[in-house]
C-alpha cells in the first residue's frame, strides 16, 4: 500500500491555479486583441454616403452709368456627393473597455472623408434661365463662379444637415452587429464629440461640362 506525501496536494493545487490564471489571462488578452483588430478593420464599413441636391441661381446686371439696363439670370440643378466616416486609427487603448460580456467603445468624431461636386451633375433649367439678353450675357466664367459659390455654400452648411447624427446612428448599428457577433451582450457606444471634421475640399476646377451660352 502506497502512502501520499503530505506535500503533494500543497504543490499540485497552486500549480493548477496558476495554470488556470494564465489561461484566463491569455483568453482575455486574445479577446481584446480580437476586438481591437475587428474594430480597426471596420474602417470601410463605418462610412455613410450622402447625395445633396443644390439649386444654383445667379444673375448678371448690365449697367450704364448708374442705371441698370437689364439683368441676365441663370438657374441650374446640381448634386454634391459626400462620404463621411471615422478614423479608427485614432482609437486609444482607453477608448475600449471590456468587462465580461459588456463592452464600452468611444469613437472619434465624424469626418468628411470625401467630397465631390461633379460638373456632370449640372443641369440648366432652360425655362427659368435667361442667360442672354440685350447687351448682356452669362458666359462660362460666370457659370463657373455660380457653381463655385454653390459648392462653398454646401460645404459651409454640412454640419447643419443632420449628417453627424445620421452617420453616428449608422456607425452604432454597424458596431452593434459586429460586436454582437463576437458574443458581447451589452454594448455601449459613444463619440468623443458631435463635431463634424471637414478637410479642405476640392473646388470646381473643370468647367468643361458647362454649356456655352
Amino acid at each position: 500500500m502506497k502512502t501520499k506525501s503530505p506535500f503533494t496536494s500543497f504543490l499540485v493545487y497552486p500549480l493548477l491555479l496558476l495554470t488556470v490564471a494564465v489561461l484566463v489571462s491569455s483568453c482575455k488578452k486574445n479577446d481584446r486583441a480580437l476586438v481591437v483588430g475587428k474594430i480597426q478593420n471596420a474602417s470601410d464599413l463605418a462610412t455613410t454616403e450622402f447625395v445633396i441636391d443644390k439649386i444654383v441661381f445667379g444673375t448678371k446686371t448690365k449697367k450704364l452709368a448708374f442705371f441698370k439696363i437689364n439683368e441676365a439670370s441663370f438657374m441650374a440643378y446640381s448634386q454634391a456627393k459626400v462620404k463621411t466616416g471615422i478614423d479608427l486609427s485614432k482609437i486609444r487603448e482607453s477608448d475600449i473597455r471590456i468587462d465580461g460580456d459588456k463592452i464600452h467603445l468611444r469613437l472619434p468624431p465624424i469626418e468628411v472623408i470625401n467630397f465631390s461636386y461633379p460638373p456632370a451633375s449640372f443641369v440648366e433649367d432652360s425655362l427659368i434661365s435667361n442667360p442672354r439678353i440685350f447687351l448682356n450675357k452669362i458666359n462660362i466664367r460666370d457659370q463657373e463662379e455660380f457653381f463655385r459659390l454653390a459648392e462653398l455654400d454646401i460645404r459651409d452648411n454640412l454640419q447643419y444637415m443632420g449628417i453627424v447624427k445620421t452617420t453616428q446612428n449608422h456607425t452604432r448599428q454597424m458596431f452593434n452587429v459586429l460586436l454582437g457577433s463576437l458574443g458581447y451582450e451589452e454594448i455601449y457606444i459613444n463619440f468623443e464629440n458631435d463635431d463634424l471634421v471637414i478637410s479642405k475640399v476640392r473646388l470646381l476646377a473643370n468647367p468643361e461640362n458647362l454649356v456655352e451660352q
